[in-house]
C-alpha cells in the first residue's frame, strides 16, 4: 500500500509530509486547545511537537491536510504499515477553526477510500479520555471493539481504545458516496 499517497476532496488536499511543512504545521499544532482533551495534551509545545514531526517524517505515511480554499495547511494524519489486511490510519489534528465533522468526515473518507484498494480493514486507536475523537469515529462509523492498548505517555500509561471501519462497513456506512 502507498502510504504517502496524494487524496483530494472537494476542500481538501491530502500530500506527503515533508521537512518543509514544519512552520505551517506547528503553527497548528501549536494551539494548546487541539491537545486539551488528547492522551499527549503536551504536544503544542515545540520540543514535544519537534519529535513527533520528526517521527512522522523517519517513518513515512504521514500526510499533511491543506485547505484548498485558502491553500492553508489545517493539519495532518498518518498511515501506520499494514499488517494482515489491516492498516492503522490516526495521529490526526486539525486546526480547530476545522473541528465540527465536515472536514474530518472528507479527510478520512479520502483515506479509508485509498486503503481499502489494498487492505480490508482500518484501525484507529483513541486514548479512553478523549471522548470528541471517540465522537468523531462514532459519527464516520467506526466501531467500537473490545481491544485495548496501554502507550506510554509523559503522564503514565494511557489506555487507548481501538474502533474499526471494515471494507464493507465503509461501503454501506455513512462515509460512502
Amino acid at each position: 500500500m502507498d502510504r504517502q499517497p496524494v487524496l483530494e476532496g472537494e476542500r481538501l488536499l491530502l500530500r506527503p509530509l515533508r521537512e518543509d511543512d514544519w512552520d505551517a504545521l506547528f503553527a497548528v499544532a501549536s494551539d494548546p486547545e487541539v491537545w486539551a482533551i488528547h492522551p499527549q495534551h503536551d504536544r503544542w509545545q515545540e520540543p514535544v511537537f519537534r519529535r513527533f514531526f520528526a517521527d512522522a517524517l523517519l517513518r513515512g505515511g504521514a500526510l499533511v491536510v491543506i485547505d484548498k480554499a485558502s491553500g492553508a495547511v489545517v493539519g495532518s494524519s498518518q498511515y501506520k504499515p499494514e499488517a494482515d489486511g489491516t492498516v492503522e490510519i490516526g495521529w490526526t489534528f486539525l486546526a480547530t477553526g476545522h473541528w465540527g465533522g465536515s472536514y474530518n468526515r472528507e479527510m478520512k473518507r479520502l483515506m479509508l477510500t485509498h486503503a481499502f484498494r489494498f487492505v480490508d480493514c482500518a484501525q484507529f486507536r483513541v486514548g479512553d479520555c478523549n471522548l470528541r475523537s471517540q465522537r468523531a469515529m462514532e459519527k464516520i462509523g467506526g466501531r467500537l471493539t473490545d481491544r485495548f492498548d496501554m502507550v506510554e505517555t509523559p503522564d503514565g500509561p494511557m489506555r487507548h481504545v481501538i474502533f474499526e471501519i471494515t471494507r464493507d462497513s465503509f461501503a454501506s456506512g455513512p462515509l460512502s458516496l
